[in-house]
């Protein structure tokens, strides 16, 4: 499986071609498309406001909700492959290739020319493992000048996914990693809440936290469960009387 750290590399070795061409402007007509004609077809059909281009407030409704249609559409073929648990893994490697700033920053780029993009996706693909649908997927994205959404398009995946197997996510935050059995205690501790059939783990670290972790779960990470000391430690200071007083991270 392909590191963000050797996506980096990939990139150093294949240094980009720069170009100038202009983006046209998206059709507002439905869009099939099919890389590999074994492969199911990628629906995503443009809702009328796509016609214009946007900026500010609009402009960012209009990215969330062309994520949500390619997020949609990708998990509509893996439904349809049997593949949504092994899709949802790949999300998860991609979102760890992606989180990389120079490999984002590349495919995000619009002086590299298309070519190399998919020339750095093929060396990334052959050594990540990822679904030949999944590779189509990619590619469709770079083909249709939408690779800078990707990191939206994951999120909403995440949430489509979600809501099809009845998954409860949560995100555990600590300074250092915790243990496998402590983080199957807190799965359970969480399935108990939110009466989930299934709870998938995120970590985080963060070593302002000083010692202990922190859970987040529910809408958009809306509930938040604290036990770490940084927490304890605010809460001393403020009954105390010192909440001028500034804990070092």
């Amino acid at each position: 499986m392909a590191s963000a750290s050797s996506s980096t590399a990939l990139l150093r070795q294949s240094p980009p071609a720069f170009q100038s061409k202009p983006a046209p402007s998206p059709k507002p007509t439905t869009i099939t498309l099919s890389l590999n004609r074994k492969l199911p077809s990628f629906r995503i059909s443009p809702k009328p406001h796509f016609r214009k281009l946007s900026s500010g407030a609009s402009g960012a409704r209009m990215n969330a909700t062309a994520a949500a249609s390619y997020a949609a559409a990708l998990a509509d073929v893996a439904k349809a492959t049997q593949t949504l648990d092994a899709t949802a893994a790949d999300v998860e490697r991609i979102e760890k290739i992606f989180s990389d700033p120079p490999v984002a920053e590349f495919f995000a780029s619009p002086v590299i020319s298309l070519e190399k993009k998919r020339e750095v996706l093929d060396q990334i693909s052959a050594t990540s493992s990822l679904q030949p649908h999944t590779i189509n997927f990619l590619n469709i994205l770079i083909d249709m000048k939408r690779i800078d959404l990707i990191k939206d398009i994951l999120k909403e995946f995440e949430l489509v996914y979600n809501k099809l197997t009845d998954t409860e996510l949560a995100v555990v935050t600590s300074v250092v990693p915790l243990e496998s059995q402590h983080l199957a205690q807190i799965a359970k501790g969480v399935q108990k809440l939110t009466k989930a059939k299934n709870v998938r783990i995120k970590t985080v670290l963060d070593p302002s936290l000083i010692a202990g972790f922190t859970i987040r779960y529910g809408n958009g990470g809306s509930k938040l469960i604290d036990m770490s000391v940084k927490k304890q430690l605010e809460e001393i200071a403020a009954q105390l009387d010192l909440g001028d007083i500034k804990l070092a991270a």
